[in-house]
């Protein structure tokens, strides 16, 4: 290939091909086989839009590319270079600019060649560098395992995509045409890649508003994950289809003639659902296929907006609509930019006519999404996508910020990625959308940050209601702030977006690392104290030096792992103290004073719910590392399992005063009178106890079992309450019930 470009040159010419030496190429190399071809084909595609020198350029990067992918194979047998230039020609029908498709011919020389990131800055510029760099793995760092591999590429991916949306357009053609050519790997592999296709690359292309490639990205990863159910399916759907032809093309008809009747230009069309979509409907709703099938679809394009409210009434009094089955996407565009107007009706044949109404360039908007803008360089619809992109990425930053490590952010934009919306109002008449079954502490968050950490309650269209409701399509929500209001780990239960489960665990972790290291700090004075040492005692040279050799970067970050229960205080103070001693082997002190529970370690002292213990009862303490100290009573029976780790145990005891409620089981057999529940959960309330749960079990007709779980102060609040049940006329028997 190279001689046939050099042949087109006059002889001893050291410039660059002209125009005409182009079309040349592509006249002759459209005749030969293999990379010749492709590139050819490449070419003349780019003929249509791009400058000839832009064209030169990506020849060039052919060149570039062919001769670092030398002897490399695909597992189909053909030449690697096939591989860039499908990509290439992928983005050439998006009509891409000519730096996107250089990346592209490029986009695998970092991550499977010798060729280095500084190379391509000198050959193709920083610009083009970017790009490829952004779509590379990173192969030259060693993970625990491949799902962290795997989460930490996609961070960085996302992370490039940020600066520059065209690294995702990128990755998205490499994917596509990597399920395209996904018969030549092992069906393990097949399935692993199908999965990460469905559960990531599809539902990208869908917020990024790319239809067309989400269709075929979900059709060739259901094939490939599910090959006998897509079979069957298939087969179905061929069965069936040609039954339907008439249907169609009646409903078809009847729909024409009336548009025509009533004066308005339109084009209908019948269209098909695809594979999966019915697939998953069919999951979903736990249907069989004759019921989701007999849906027909149809699209009518028209040229204005205002004609698709019109053509919308023109439908209406031709077919009866469906209650509640109308959504207008035109006045509420969704996240990714998609506008139409949706229909369902009645048909005169017995089964439903489902009905898109929408502009052409509303149209081409909803196939192509965020390519639009490069697709389609007239009207402003196209820019529609871009901006909605654009509040993605930014909400995919602050993800990132957020996020503790790679895999937690591949789980929050995992959740992002499956917004079926609600809309919701705020008070000013704004809408916001957000994902289905979002609570008012997502809306909150999605208002601004500093809201949601504030919010201490909320009304929805004027009423107070609790924080945890879920939202429904054109409610008003307004949140309310209190100073000095924090977040609730509890919120974590029921938030469902992305933005405001990393806002919660971000703030949450600061708060733990604190806890961990106050109590770190404890757990090693205590040990220090068995060799007269304290941590304010410490010489700093051997202290410096132990953080060294643990790989730490302060003594912070080492008290946190003592108070996570990651490194053993009495291990951490002996080496402490045998550095002090010259390496000497030094034997402990023998003490016997216990640690002091108070009550407000936070999350870094728990209390085992099997037991359930409370100030007052006797207690010892299990390292458990990523938790801390987990408290368990000293007669509970789990206890058992642990006896054979003594290194774990730790002597407890609570101090004076312990702060705080602590829950507790109660077990009562009652007889079943009216009013018993009651008379009992008002005498709990009495004695300012709090009643978190209680359930109910018959044992025969004449006697029920209630079991409460409240939240008492310490052992004597707890009798008193148990002295105050026993007095009530119905209760037969009452115990603290403990494993």
């Amino acid at each position: 290939m190279k001689k046939l470009w050099s042949s087109l040159l006059p002889k001893n010419s050291r410039s660059r091909p002209s125009n005409r030496a182009t079309l040349a190429l592509l006249k002759l190399a459209g005749r030969k086989k293999g990379p010749a071809s492709d590139v050819a084909r490449l070419l003349r595609l780019l003929q249509s839009y791009l400058e000839p020198q832009q064209i030169e350029e990506v020849y060039r990067a052919y060149e570039f590319a062919a001769a670092a992918h030398t002897g490399q194979q695909r597992l189909s047998g053909e030449p690697y270079i096939h591989h860039p230039l499908a990509v290439a020609k992928i983005l050439a029908g998006m009509r891409l600019d000519y730096q996107s498709i250089v990346a592209a011919i490029l986009h695998d020389v970092i991550e499977d060649t010798p060729t280095a990131k500084q190379q391509l800055v000198e050959a193709f510029g920083e610009e083009v560098a970017e790009l490829v760099d952004g779509v590379s793995k990173l192969t030259q760092v060693e993970f625990e395992s491949k799902a962290e591999a795997q989460a930490e590429n996609f961070r960085k991916m996302m992370l490039a995509m940020v600066r520059d949306i065209r690294v995702i357009l990128i990755k998205l053609a490499d994917r596509l045409h990597n399920m395209r050519t996904l018969g030549a790997l092992r069906p393990d592999k097949r399935r692993r890649i199908a999965r990460e296709t469905l559960e990531i690359y599809a539902p990208i292309a869908n917020r990024l508003g790319m239809n067309s490639m989400r269709v075929e990205l979900q059709d060739h990863g259901f094939s490939a994950m599910y090959p006998n159910r897509y079979r069957i399916l298939s087969h179905a759907m061929r069965k069936v289809r040609g039954n339907r032809k008439e249907i169609v093309q009646k409903i078809e008809s009847t729909i024409t003639e009336r548009i025509r009747q009533e004066g308005v230009e339109g084009e209908v069309m019948g269209r098909e659902k695809h594979l999966y979509s019915i697939y998953q409907k069919m999951q979903q709703k736990r249907l069989p296929f004759r019921e989701v099938f007999d849906v027909y679809a149809f699209r009518v394009v028209v040229d204005t907006a205002d004609t698709c409210y019109r053509m919308l009434g023109i439908l209406h009094s031709l077919y009866k609509p469906v209650p509640g089955r109308f959504k207008d996407y035109i006045a509420i565009p969704k996240a990714n930019g998609y506008q139409s107007l949706h229909t369902v009706l009645f048909s005169p044949y017995g089964v439903p006519i489902e009905i898109q109404i929408r502009t052409a360039d509303m149209h081409k908007v909803a196939e192509a999404g965020v390519a639009s803008h490069w697709l389609y360089k007239t009207g402003s619809d196209s820019s529609i996508p871009q901006h909605h992109a654009r509040e993605w990425l930014r909400e995919l930053l602050e993800l990132q910020q957020n996020a503790g490590n790679s895999i937690e952010f591949l789980e929050h934009v995992k959740v992002d990625l499956f917004p079926d919306e609600v809309y919701v109002f705020s008070p000013k008449g704004e809408i916001l959308v957000l994902a289905r079954g979002a609570t008012a502490v997502d809306y909150a968050y999605a208002v601004h940050t500093d809201v949601g950490n504030g919010c201490v309650a909320a009304k929805i269209d004027y009423r107070l209601m609790p924080l945890n409701t879920r939202l429904l399509n054109g409610q008003t929500v307004e949140i309310i702030t209190a100073p000095g209001a924090l977040p609730n780990p509890a919120w974590l239960d029921y938030v469902v977006t992305g933005k405001a489960r990393s806002t919660i665990r971000a703030y949450l972790k600061g708060i733990h690392y604190d806890e961990a290291v106050a109590l770190g700090k404890r757990l090693l004075d205590k040990s220090l104290v068995h060799y007269s040492l304290s941590c304010s005692k410490l010489p700093a040279a051997r202290l410096t030096q132990l953080l060294e050799e643990l790989n730490l970067a302060t003594l912070d970050d080492l008290l946190a792992k003592i108070g996570l229960g990651k490194r053993m205080a009495p291990i951490v103070a002996r080496s402490l103290a045998e550095k002090l001693a010259g390496g000497e082997d030094l034997a402990p002190i023998p003490s016997s004073v216990p640690l002091a529970i108070r009550g407000t370690e936070g999350m870094v002292v728990t209390y085992a719910k099997c037991c359930h213990p409370i100030p007052g009862d006797s207690i010892l303490g299990f390292i458990s590392a990523g938790r801390g100290i987990v408290i368990h009573t000293d007669n509970c029976n789990n206890l058992n399992e642990f006896r054979n780790d003594p290194d774990k145990w730790i002597n407890v005891q609570w101090e004076e005063g312990v702060e705080g409620v602590f829950p507790v089981e109660l077990r009562m057999d009652v007889a079943n009178q009216r009013g018993v529940l009651a008379t009992v959960a008002a005498a709990i309330s009495a004695l300012d106890a709090n009643i978190e749960s209680v359930d109910m079990e018959e044992r025969d007709g004449r006697h029920s079992a209630l079991l409460f779980t409240i939240t008492v102060r310490d052992r004597r609040h707890l009798a008193a309450i148990i002295r105050r049940i026993r007095g009530i006329e119905n209760v037969m028997r009452i115990v603290r019930k403990q494993s």
